[in-house]
């Protein structure tokens, strides 16, 4: 209808005058939150070097100077990719090196978030190949089927996996509200269906809940609860960042959007 039409324009054109208006400072604060992960656990690490060590020694049955060098490869690995990340040096490099380090902790924590950052990591490899440096060197470009645009789908669908680990499956009326929001919006992300507004969308939603419902600050740090409100607290900011580059880059050519204009 007209005014339903009407509506969706003045939501596209709000969408696309906020992206005008932080396209300078976006992609810096998406990369920020999806590293976030990376850079608490790393620190941790520094700050908890023999309870890590230990856990490690205890757990794998490796030895002190295998577990020694398990902490030291993960803390180093975190930091100075992150390092590499923010201030934009020898990123696709950095992004493999944390690609390892996820392997690693995969063996150490055993659990597929870790693999769903790697859908993050995708996404900022399709930020830093340019047109001239390309890490595909030798591979030609064929428009939609470029390298670039199938590790946005990449991305986009590993977001998903992302965004699996912070559903919660309780009764309650705002947890299922929450879910159901949630997960109509990251499902418009994965199929690149009015990908940015949808990003963006769920960009605030998960804001307003992580600082309401994971607000590990006002928890003293002795409690077991302080540790598990951090964890979801930097899981969401992940994602957060993940779909921050999504609205920043945009769906790729790999994407309903993208098909629109040829239809």
């Amino acid at each position: 209808s007209p005014r339903s039409s009407l509506g969706s324009n003045a939501t596209t054109t709000a969408t696309i005058e906020f992206l005008r208006v932080t396209k300078q400072y976006l992609p810096h604060l998406a990369r920020l939150c999806l590293i976030s992960t990376f850079l608490e656990d790393g620190i941790r690490m520094w700050f908890q070097w023999n309870e890590q060590k230990d856990y490690i020694e205890a757990t794998w049955g490796c030895g002190y100077f295998l577990a020694t060098c398990f902490v030291l490869l993960n803390l180093t690995g975190q930091l100075g990719g992150c390092v590499l990340i923010l201030s934009r040096h020898f990123v696709q490099y950095a992004c493999f090196g944390l690609f390892g380090i996820i392997a690693l902790q995969v063996r150490k924590y055993l659990t597929y978030w870790n693999l769903a950052l790697g859908g993050g990591l995708l996404l900022l490899l399709a930020e830093s190949r340019s047109e001239g440096k390309s890490m595909f060197a030798g591979v030609p470009s064929m428009g939609e089927s470029s390298p670039k645009q199938y590790m946005q789908l990449g991305g986009r669908v590993l977001l998903v996996l992302m965004f699996m680990t912070l559903l919660h499956f309780d009764p309650s009326f705002f947890s299922i509200l929450q879910n159901m929001v949630g997960t109509a919006l990251i499902i418009l992300v994965a199929i690149g269906f009015k990908t940015k507004l949808a990003a963006l969308t769920l960009v605030i939603w998960l804001l307003a809940i992580n600082i309401y419902f994971n607000a590990f600050w006002a928890v003293p740090a002795y409690k077991p609860m302080h540790d598990f409100l951090k964890y979801d607290f930097f899981q969401t900011t992940s994602v957060i960042g993940g779909l921050l580059l999504v609205v920043a880059l945009g769906p790729g050519g790999v994407s309903m959007d993208e098909k629109k204009k040829e239809w």
